[in-house]
């Protein structure tokens, strides 16, 4: 080999040695980055907006007369969504209270009837007493007569109509026992039909009050609320239509509730729990808003497994493919506030798989409640008794 030729051949070797040096220390710069940062973490784009989609029903059948909410428009807890023509329950309710103030009527009669009754018993007893004084008479008349007609002073004949007198005057005594036994037996039957309760809290009364309560309930679910706060989407309410109790008419978004549910793959969840931190970025925003949220739970099922088809794997064709496991992650309210998101935008989701700090687990979710459909019992229960108290009577 010539002088020339271990000249050019020198530096290409030192280039190829100087090469792969750096190649090498990339490797390991790589290694040190991934075990040290990148090990801690776990990515994925596949995460969407989540949130309660509040459905609104009627829970009464009726006709739309008026429509009071439009799709985008924001609504508070309470606030009036449709009308139903009330003409129906207007004169269901008309109806129950007739038939309130005639039971009350009617049970004031039983009332009333005790003392009637009493009154007619103890003029059966006295009807008894005078039969029972009528009988002692005649057998007195029979026996006297009877010992004068051994002697011939009294003909057979009156000694005949003496007999028939005391016959006559046991089918009184007889009579009048049965009288008694019968208004007896009324005021017994009369007494417990109002027993242990008055007018206004005898049980006809009741039932009969309860029925004037759901007419006016009735009358009060024409009007259909907003059982929360929040945007309205997809009304398909119309004027004229008559639904059904249950008929969706339109859906309430609940916007300041909002999470994000991140599909991870499966070889990447076995490391996360409740409270770990994650950093969240929106396609709507861009880089520009990073939200700061918090790990609250991975689902129990990968998402096929709760599909409406889930995947039958027992054919021979079987090609396995990595499940993605839904993570619910709860975003910063006032992050949320600031930069307003909408239920199915795309974001990207980072979670830093360290141990959750002291105090980060996510607290319990309040249970969710609404007031919108409780109504004042005070007005129809004064209506009730306005009711009873002005067919009472004296």
């Amino acid at each position: 080999m010539t002088p020339a030729t271990q000249a050019s051949e020198n530096p290409r070797k030192r280039l190829l040695l100087l090469a792969t040096l750096v190649f090498i220390a990339i490797g390991i710069a790589y290694a040190v980055w991934w075990f040290l940062f990148a090990a801690r973490y776990e990515s994925t784009d596949d995460a969407y907006v989540h949130g309660n989609l509040v459905q609104v029903t009627s829970q009464i059948p009726g006709t739309i007369v008026a429509i009071d909410a439009e799709d985008t428009q924001h609504i508070e807890q309470g606030a009036s969504l449709l009308t139903l023509d009330p003409s129906d329950t207007r004169i269901a309710l008309e109806q129950a209270k007739a038939a309130l103030a005639q039971t009350v009527r009617r049970t004031q009669t039983l009332f009333v009837q005790n003392d009637a009754l009493a009154a007619e018993v103890a003029m059966r007893e006295a009807d008894i007493e005078q039969a029972q004084a009528a009988l002692d008479k005649a057998q007195s008349d029979l026996q006297r007569r009877s010992a004068l007609g051994g002697s011939g002073g009294v003909s057979g004949e009156e000694l005949l109509h003496a007999r028939i007198a005391v016959k006559s005057a046991q089918a009184g005594i007889a009579q009048a026992r049965a009288a008694y036994a019968a208004s007896k037996a009324k005021l017994e039957t009369n007494r417990a039909l109002t027993r242990g309760s008055t007018v206004a809290t005898h049980p006809d009364v009741l039932h009969a009050a309860d029925q004037v309560r759901n007419a006016w309930l009735a009358e009060a679910r024409t009007r259909i609320v907003a059982p929360v706060d929040g945007m309205v989407a997809q009304r398909t309410a119309q004027l004229g239509q008559h639904i059904l109790p249950g008929t969706p008419l339109m859906t309430i978004v609940p916007l300041e509730q909002l999470w994000v549910e991140a599909n991870f793959k499966e070889n990447q969840i076995h490391e996360m729990k409740p409270g770990q931190r994650a950093t969240i970025t929106s396609d709507l925003y861009g880089g520009a808003v990073t939200y700061h949220g918090t790990v609250v739970g991975v689902s129990a099922g990968s998402g096929g497994a709760f599909s409406l088809l889930p995947a039958q794997n027992a054919s021979g064709n079987w090609i396995k493919v990595i499940q993605r496991i839904p993570v619910r992650i709860r975003l910063d309210p006032e992050e949320l506030r600031a930069h307003p998101l909408r239920v199915g935008l795309s974001m990207q989701v980072e979670v830093d798989l360290s141990a959750p700090e002291a105090g980060a687990a996510p607290a319990e979710p309040a249970p969710q409640r609404t007031s919108a459909y409780a109504h004042d019992g005070q007005q129809v229960d004064a209506l009730i008794q306005s009711i009873i108290q002005e067919n009472l009577g004296s």
